[in-house]
């Protein structure tokens, strides 16, 4: 792996860095030949106290990519790794479902890896249930810009809004960010 480690309101240390590459090799393990990649990790203080820590590894066929912030820099690095781990787990768990010929996605983990297991729900008598749909739904898309959807959606209290596009007629989606701004899925 190669690691391009940068900081933003932070000098990145020789400790820094050296606990980032070996947290982050250990990624290596679920792999059965470990891909040639670039590892991108931008770490950052923000204005609260809080350390934020972003991790990209664009490999072939495969994109793994964590964010994550706490008070404590390590922590959140520890953190960042755990979600990537937990992104390997869900996709070697997909591929194994899905891909069953020869040279495919599937070929590129370590068979050992535990599958990840759907949250399962225990009712009172310690019985599983399956999860199921409490509520549905129905509603027409009212046509629409971005900037009408962001003024709904903020007059409901929700975090995301569902509409029309006045001008192509296509689905969109606004939605809240977690750093307070808001994004735009667009169906094409």
């Amino acid at each position: 792996m190669n690691f391009n480690i940068r900081g933003e309101n932070i000098e990145v240390t020789a400790p820094i860095r050296a606990y980032v590459e070996k947290k982050v090799s250990k990624l290596s393990r679920y792999f059965a030949t470990m891909p040639v990649a670039d590892v991108h990790v931008k770490l950052q203080l923000l204005g609260n106290n809080e350390a934020s820590v972003e991790v990209t590894i664009p490999m072939s066929k495969l994109l793994l990519r964590a964010e994550e912030t706490h008070s404590d820099m390590y922590a959140a690095i520890d953190l960042v790794v755990e979600k990537l781990e937990r992104q390997i787990r869900k996709y070697k768990t997909k591929v194994n479902r899905k891909f069953r010929q020869e040279g495919s996605l599937k070929y590129m983990f370590v068979n050992e890896l535990e599958p990840l297991q759907q949250e399962q729900i225990i009712d009172d008598e310690g019985a599983l249930e399956e999860p199921e749909v409490v509520r549905t739904k129905r509603f027409s898309l009212k046509p629409m810009d971005a900037e009408e959807a962001i003024l709904q959606m903020d007059m409901l209290g929700h975090n995301f809004f569902v509409y029309a596009d006045a001008d192509s007629g296509r689905t969109n989606v606004v939605y809240r960010r977690k750093d307070g701004k808001y994004g735009l899925i667009e169906a094409v």
